[in-house]
């Protein structure tokens, strides 16, 4: 969108689509358009419509209301073609945000402040074509140090950034799953594990919840909450985000898991529990993800239906899995 705008003006875009983990708001984004000099409405059939009040957009100062992702990659990259300097205050600081930054300063893009809640950007008039190599998937590592853990199988995972695994190796370590660095860009899962959830303190029982960058990230959730299953004692899964990602735990519960769901965002899980195979559905990316894991763990076949949704996120992921020695097989 921020592309779009900033080359042709005039934009309008049908609904987003996606995941169904609950309501995705658009005002972040329209608030940070709006300071560079654009007009947001959206009409009665859901259509966006988006003008630039002038022939170029103008830098601004902008403060984010929330610290969302593609708001501050829409208005990054709307800014770097701005007339003038922009600041996003409030801006979200995970790796893809930075390394969207990267990308941009490769095409002659000028921004300071990378990494940081606060950007500095110079716009441009125009930029240039570049070569460019995209950055580990801490998300997707993350995945895959799950399916490790709750299967107690052993995982070489290359690849990856150890600074994006800090927070991630916190809420895994809490779950009974370790993980060590095996040279510049590998970790390994080792096989034997504990198993056992880490209690607070005092004996409380354990909580892991989700934050923004350098947090412990929201779509590792699910991930974290089928791994719970499979390991001793209880934790409580505090989703803040989003209102309806954790009801995915009913196809966990139907597959045989322990979980109490107490409200839209919150969920204990008591584990260990046998899972068994089922017929089930990904409503989003990450939960097909913590699906497919539960599959793997259960006893007996499971299916899994709307897989285009774990797709957009796992690349041959049937193939990759299959490299593990997985007796997994896509349909269609």
């Amino acid at each position: 969108l921020g592309p779009l705008l900033a080359t042709n003006e005039e934009v309008r875009l049908t609904p987003p689509g996606g995941d169904v983990i609950g309501l995705r708001r658009l005002d972040t984004h329209f608030l940070g358009l709006g300071a560079l000099g654009s007009v947001c409405s959206i009409s009665d059939d859901g259509e966006i419509h988006i003008k630039a009040s002038q022939s170029r957009l103008k830098g601004g100062d902008i403060f984010l209301d929330e610290a969302s992702v593609t708001a501050t990659e829409n208005v990054l990259m709307a800014a770097s073609l701005a007339q003038g300097e922009s600041i996003i205050s409030n801006a979200a600081s995970e790796p893809h945000v930075q390394d969207l930054c990267n990308l941009l300063q490769c095409m002659g893009s000028s921004i300071e402040g990378v990494g940081s809640n606060r950007l500095l950007v110079r716009g441009k008039s125009h930029l240039h074509g570049c070569s460019f190599k995209i950055g580990s998937d801490y998300m997707e590592a993350g995945s895959f140090i799950g399916l490790a853990g709750a299967s107690g199988g052993q995982m070489l995972i290359k690849g990856v950034e150890h600074e994006h695994l800090r927070m991630i190796r916190l809420g895994f370590e809490r779950i009974g799953i370790r993980f060590v660095e095996d040279g510049p860009s590998s970790i390994l899962v080792p096989r034997k594990q504990k198993r056992i959830l880490c209690k607070e303190v005092g004996g409380h029982t354990a909580k892991i919840d989700d934050a923004p960058w350098p947090g412990f990230p929201a779509d590792l959730l699910s991930i974290i909450t089928v791994c719970a299953t499979q390991m001793e004692g209880s934790i409580l899964i505090h989703e803040k985000m989003f209102e309806s990602r954790m009801y995915f735990v009913d196809w966990l519960i139907r597959m045989g898991a322990d979980i109490i769901l107490c409200d839209p965002h919150r969920a204990v899980v008591n584990g260990p529990s046998q899972l068994v195979g089922s017929q089930v559905s990904s409503p989003d990316v990450r939960a097909g993800m913590a699906l497919v894991i539960a599959a793997v763990c259960a006893q007996g076949q499971s299916t899994i239906e709307n897989i285009y949704q774990i797709e957009r996120g796992y690349e041959n992921l049937s193939g990759k899995l299959q490299a593990l020695g997985l007796d997994i097989e896509r349909l269609a």
